[in-house]
């Protein structure tokens, strides 16, 4: 079980990590074309349309899927039972969102066709929440070229209906204001809902169970509410539900924050940073977490009470000595991912502030990389790490907490909200940060995130009589020795070649991709 799992696990992280390149490679070619006709202020508003839909789908699904991953008796059927009740949930939760909206930001009221465009956000969340059932049915039984087709058809279609309402717009002179970004979200959902009934129906059929709600037989261990729903999946998601909000003021906070303390220029100069800077996170750390939330979820889940019964009927010395396996498989999964992440760390703290702004002005041109753009882009790869190693380590949290794990876990980042906005605060408020100093707060919060994760790994393997080293996760002195003097290095060569320098932005990204290399080859 332990190597099929990790390598239906690494299979499915690799489809995903490529799906990601290849549709984001599409989509960012399609995107650099559209900034020509998008001002910082339109860009702003995309934001909060699409912050809009996120949070009414966070608060939906997000502690539904999180608790589906677990194992039960009733298998595959309980979890997209469970599943049912994200839709159900969409529907209050789609109304409250929109009023509210609608009701707080009656200065971006004024954008032509805001309202509009909000409420067919609204539906466009209904309908991507009708995929649930399939998508649960996906993760329980790692079918990811499912989730590649689905996900890498819907962005790129989301994508070319944006980029062509604005092109349709623009020949025909006409002011559509942010509307091709609500049409390109709807698309986005009807295409995701589809492809993902379509995968999942012919596997439901052949292994016997249903894409529907079906009653299912309470067993000794497992009572069912109404026969459809597990009880302790229940318990699990009403432990989760609370989480799932401070989660989500932690996750989207910074959007709120800037949503409430900067003009509309500012947000649209930061929301560039942040799909910049958070590329490599959705293009590579996602998938990797998302998968291994099931792997961990696998590996070191209690036996169910089938697996127990056949245990006792063949010989129950058997069974610890799996288990233990098992363990150890998922403690060197974790210890070797963390430790890629700090490699890559290094990289995102020696050479990414300077770097990044001479790529965004070789993509985004002069207009956005003069407005400060860049400096913002540079400190974000200062959070690119947090963002990484908090994922993979909160993956494994989801997959192994209990209730009570995961009631400390909240109060613990209901403290770290605390902290994040007071942080900001300083950053934005007293010492005049801008978008820089939100960045600097996101920092603060992730770290915070990431001490807890890490304290609970050790206490879990600690339990089981094995240890969570976190030296091993380090960098060796030798690594870290370079990156030390890496940023010095790049000072120091700024104009110390005057062929170069003659090049202009090409001899700049020469010089910092030439030390780039050369601390590569080190490390």
């Amino acid at each position: 079980m332990p190597d099929n799992a990790v390598s239906a696990s690494a299979k499915g992280a690799t489809l995903l990590i490529l799906l990601q390149i290849g549709s984001r490679a599409v989509t960012f070619a399609l995107n650099q074309s559209l900034l020509r006709f998008l001002s910082p202020e339109l860009l702003g508003i995309s934001v909060l349309l699409e912050l809009f839909k996120i949070g009414v789908q966070y608060f939906s699904r997000e502690s539904l899927r999180v608790a589906a991953v677990r194992r039960s008796d009733g298998g595959v059927q309980a979890a997209v039972n469970l599943s049912y009740l994200a839709i159900i949930a969409n529907i209050p939760l789609g109304f409250i969102f929109a009023n509210w909206y609608l009701s707080s930001m009656g200065d971006y009221t004024a954008v032509p066709y805001f309202a509009e465009a909000l409420r067919v956000n609204q539906l466009a969340a209904f309908v991507e929440l009708l995929m649930e059932p399939a998508y649960t049915a996906v993760q329980q039984k790692m079918l990811y070229r499912a989730r590649a087709a689905a996900e890498g058809s819907s962005v790129i279609l989301k994508t070319l209906t944006v980029f062509a309402l604005f092109i349709w717009a623009d020949k025909k002179g006409i002011e559509i204001g942010v509307l091709p970004f609500a049409a390109g979200e709807l698309v986005n959902s009807f295409t995701l809902t589809a492809v993902y009934w379509a995968w999942t129906v012919p596997v439901a059929r052949s292994q016997n169970f249903s894409l529907f709600l079906q009653k299912i037989k309470s067993s000794c261990q497992i009572e069912y509410l109404f026969s459809f729903f597990s009880k302790p999946l229940l318990w699990l998601m009403g432990s989760l539900f609370f989480q799932t909000g401070i989660k989500w003021l932690l996750t989207e906070g910074d959007k709120l924050l800037i949503a409430t303390l900067a003009s509309l220029e500012d947000q649209g100069m930061y929301a560039l940073s942040a799909n910049y800077g958070g590329l490599i996170a959705r293009m590579l750390f996602q998938p990797i977490e998302n998968s291994s939330r099931n792997l961990f979820a696998d590996l070191c889940a209690a036996p169910s009470e089938e697996e127990t019964k056949a245990n006792d009927a063949t010989s129950s010395s058997n069974s610890k000595p799996k288990a233990n396996n098992n363990l150890k498989t998922s403690l060197q999964i974790l210890t070797t991912l963390l430790h890629i992440y700090a490699l890559i760390s290094l990289f995102a703290f020696t050479i990414g502030p300077t770097l990044t702004p001479l790529l965004l002005r070789l993509v985004a041109g002069s207009r956005w990389s003069d407005s400060g753009a860049g400096e913002v882009l540079g400190t974000y790869c200062y959070y690119i790490p947090f963002l990484a190693i908090n994922g993979i380590s909160e993956a494994f949290v989801a997959a192994t907490a209990s209730t009570k794990d995961l009631r400390n876990q909240s109060f613990w980042m209901g403290g770290n909200f605390v902290v994040f906005a007071s942080s900001a605060w300083l950053f934005l408020n007293r010492w005049g940060m801008g978008a820089k100093g939100l960045v600097l707060a996101n920092c603060t919060n992730m770290g915070l995130r990431v001490g807890f994760n890490l304290v609970f790994i050790r206490g879990f393997f600690g339990e089981r009589r094995m240890t969570f080293d976190v030296a091993q996760i380090l960098p060796n002195l030798y690594a870290v020795g370079a990156a030390a003097v890496v940023p010095s290095i790049l000072a120091r060569t700024q104009n110390a070649s005057p062929l170069l320098q003659s090049y202009g932005m090409m001899g700049e990204l020469v010089r910092v991709c030439g030390i780039g290399g050369v601390f590569a080859l080190i490390v």
